[in-house]
């Protein structure tokens, strides 16, 4: 029987945008951890940056898993780790607010599983329809969800940008997650809310398609910049392509860096 491996083509880009004068968003991509994020750090110059590096340096610790369910427990660990560390920094700073939205992508095999915390969000292109696979933690959302305003009022809510959950901000980190199975071709955007703040679905959408991961990232942040980018950008997209493995010798011999395109 044929084993189903899985080869990944990785793109990445951040930004400070137009007006902001300093990054405080970072990524990661670990395909030979099977682990790809963002992170958009929030606090200014009290330390949004380090809360963003914080989740990064205490992810790729992370190491090699055994299965789908031990990659997405040691991921939460180190994510409840990251948090520890960013009250902690908040403590020293007089208890000011730090933290960092979050959107990651982890694959074990076949299997993936998208978790985010905030307005960071994740994208599946599958089969040529772009589909948001995280649901926004954000005042407006919320207010949408339980139906006391309209899709169009949400579009407009003066508080928009006001997020309901982050990594540090409270004494537990509440992640999302959504679990399925990967299909070739299936393509992954993770991205913070510098780029869904100029740029609809089929924006977005008209960029991905047919296109390099990298390219598709960096036409994504040249939109983006050419609306005035009124925040930091980040783009990480992920391209998944099968490799069939059929004999037992490839199967012996297969090892993790196989993955990596």
């Amino acid at each position: 029987m044929s084993n189903p491996k899985f080869r990944f083509e990785t793109g990445a880009v951040t930004h400070d945008g137009c007006v902001r004068d300093h990054n405080e968003d970072r990524y990661l991509c670990a395909p030979q951890l099977g682990i790809w994020l963002v992170a958009d750090g929030m606090g200014g110059h009290f330390g949004g940056d380090v809360a963003a590096q914080t989740i990064v340096d205490r992810v790729e610790t992370v190491h090699r898993s055994s299965s789908a369910p031990d990659l997405r427990a040691r991921f939460l660990d180190r994510v409840a780790r990251a948090n520890a560390d960013i009250r902690t920094l908040s403590a020293r700073n007089g208890d000011a607010t730090i933290g960092a939205t979050l959107a990651a992508l982890l694959i074990h095999e076949a299997n993936f599983s998208c978790s985010w915390c905030g307005d960071s969000r994740v994208y599946l292109l599958r089969d040529g329809a772009l589909t948001q696979v995280s649901r926004d933690h954000t005042e407006a959302q919320e207010l949408l969800d339980s139906g006391t305003i309209t899709a169009e009022q949400a579009e407009n809510w003066p508080r928009k940008n006001v997020i309901t959950r982050a990594v540090g901000v409270y004494e537990e980190a509440e992640i999302d997650h959504v679990t399925g199975t990967l299909r070739d071709r299936d393509t992954f955007l993770l991205c913070s809310d510098g780029l869904t703040g100029h740029l609809q679905d089929d924006d977005i959408l008209s960029m991905m398609r047919g296109k390099p991961s990298q390219a598709a990232c960096e036409a994504l942040l040249a939109e983006t910049l050419a609306r005035g980018a009124s925040d930091n950008v980040t783009a990480v997209i992920v391209r998944c392509a099968l490799k069939t493995v059929v004999s037992s010798d490839e199967i012996a011999g297969y090892t993790e860096e196989d993955r990596i395109p």
